[in-house]
């Protein structure tokens, strides 16, 4: 069991980063950090000029014990109860899939289609909108409706919480819905921009998952023995939902952009990517003429 010694926020970030990285965290110094600020309610500044800060003995145990299952494995998103995702913060825990830096590169293109086009009588759509990292990105860089569709309880709750946390009530709806039926698709109005952002793990990639990622849901990341059931299913049934000149826009795996690109013309769509920042093929879109 983890007991720290330390009786200030500063040296308790020091602490707290050689239990980490005895443990092998590769990035110790930066989750020390992280787990300090949100123990003991300060700021990277109060770390960095007031490191002196005492630390309340209660708090102190709390550290001792997140910092104890974030080493048992643990996200760090999951322990710190909230996460970063392109400027916004967003609400994040046991049942909801935690928002990525590869997931901004399909966000930061939305938001250029958007801004493109223009925005009178917009209607966008964000499907497994998960945390609604992406749909309320659009909504609130953008001031655009968007429908944001879930079909997991859990992450339903976390969608909620978001929208009223980056205050959208008024351009986000929460659907709750499944995204493969037909129903689903044909409820709604005739879309300018559908973002999605499916399961697209293989079966092999399950198997060989980090221990951290096998505490988020396997509804959210299981795609099927190729990864591609979600695609195979979505990009016809939702792509006919678009208005001419709607754009459709989805998230990949690494290595899926040639078979994915394959169902976008086979919908006669004119498949264009996207890299992220690693120079992964990250994002596959289309315009529907």
């Amino acid at each position: 069991m983890i007991e720290f010694k330390s009786d200030s926020v500063g040296k308790l970030v020091w602490e707290c980063a050689g239990v980490l990285e005895k443990s092998g965290n590769d990035n110790a110094a930066f989750e020390a950090k992280q787990l300090v600020m949100h123990c003991f309610g300060v700021g990277m500044g109060d770390i960095l000029t007031t490191p002196w800060i005492t630390a309340a003995s209660d708090k102190v145990r709390m550290l001792a014990d997140l910092t104890e299952r974030r080493i048992s494995g643990e996200p760090l998103q999951y322990l710190i109860k909230e996460w970063d995702f392109y400027g916004l913060k967003f609400r994040v825990g046991e049942g909801v899939l935690i928002p990525r830096q590869d997931t901004e590169t399909l966000a930061e293109l939305a938001v250029k289609l958007v801004k493109f086009v223009g925005r009178k009588n917009y209607m966008a759509a964000d499907l497994c909108a998960g945390t609604g990292c992406i749909g309320i990105t659009l909504a609130k860089k953008c001031e655009i409706p968007v429908k944001l569709v879930e079909y997991s309880d859990k992450a339903m709750e976390y969608l909620r919480d978001n929208i009223a946390l980056n205050g959208v009530d008024e351009l986000c709806e929460p659907v709750y819905a499944d995204v493969l039926k037909e129903e689903t698709a044909e409820q709604m109005p005739p879309l300018d921009l559908i973002v999605m952002n499916p399961p697209y793990l293989t079966a092999q990639d399950m198997r060989e998952l980090q221990k951290e990622v096998t505490y988020e849901p396997e509804m959210a990341l299981y795609g099927g023995e190729d990864g591609l059931d979600y695609y195979r299913r979505m990009i016809p049934l939702w792509s006919a939902r678009l208005k001419p000149g709607g754009y459709i826009a989805t998230e990949i795996g690494m290595g899926q952009e040639s078979h994915v690109a394959r169902i976008f013309e086979q919908c006669g769509l004119d498949p264009q990517g996207r890299y992220d920042m690693n120079g992964i093929m990250r994002v596959i879109y289309s315009i529907k003429q």
